[in-house]
């Protein structure tokens, strides 16, 4: 499995590719910073957004996305364009037909370094382990998106499955429901 994290911002969208499966030892495959000018106009900062994560796809044609879902913080700024930019990264990977799944802060540094209070020193030293580098990725924004393919090549086969189960629970629901709205349809109709 390869996946594209990418943990949003507006002045620097880390992204990071990761491939392997759950169990087994992790490859990095890429790691960088999408970065825009703080005193650009917004549009032109999202387009470039855009662009970075687009070359990313072109690139390493990941088999998923996974992107930091974002959280409501105490600056409204700071917030609206970690949002915007993880619309774009969402959008892109969209377009493509590129499955995205979205993982909390808490959920990413739990995956990775075993609690969802761990700093981002901690984060970036588990990710350095666990891809076996040399140092850790800078600045941080890499290093998270590293963390949130991680996290989705973990986590995945078991949300997978869960979510199999409730779709199949779902489905078996609607069979009975619909089953005892109509009484003839279970005995069968002849014609």
């Amino acid at each position: 499995m390869r996946v594209l994290g990418v943990d949003p911002g507006l002045t620097r969208c880390g992204v990071g590719v990761v491939e392997g499966v759950a169990g087994r030892p992790l490859t990095m495959v890429g790691v960088g910073v999408v970065r825009t000018p703080a005193d650009a106009e917004l549009g032109l900062r999202l387009v470039a957004i855009e662009q970075g994560i687009e070359a990313w796809l072109d690139e390493h044609r990941p088999e998923f996305v996974a992107v930091e879902r974002v959280f409501s913080q105490h600056n409204v700024r700071t917030v609206m364009g970690t949002a915007q930019a993880s619309a774009v990264a969402m959008l892109c990977a969209t377009r493509r037909g590129i499955p995205v799944a979205l993982h909390t802060p808490s959920e990413v540094k739990a995956a990775v370094t075993g609690s969802g209070r761990a700093d981002k020193a901690q984060v970036g030293a588990m990710v350095t382990r666990l891809l076996r580098l040399d140092a850790p990725p800078k600045p941080a924004d890499a290093a998270d998106a590293l963390a949130l393919a991680i996290c989705h090549i973990w986590r995945a086969p078991a949300q997978n499955r869960l979510q199999q189960a409730v779709a199949q629970n779902r489905l078996q629901q609607a069979v009975a429901l619909h089953a005892a709205k109509t009484p003839n349809a279970s005995k069968g109709r002849t014609a």
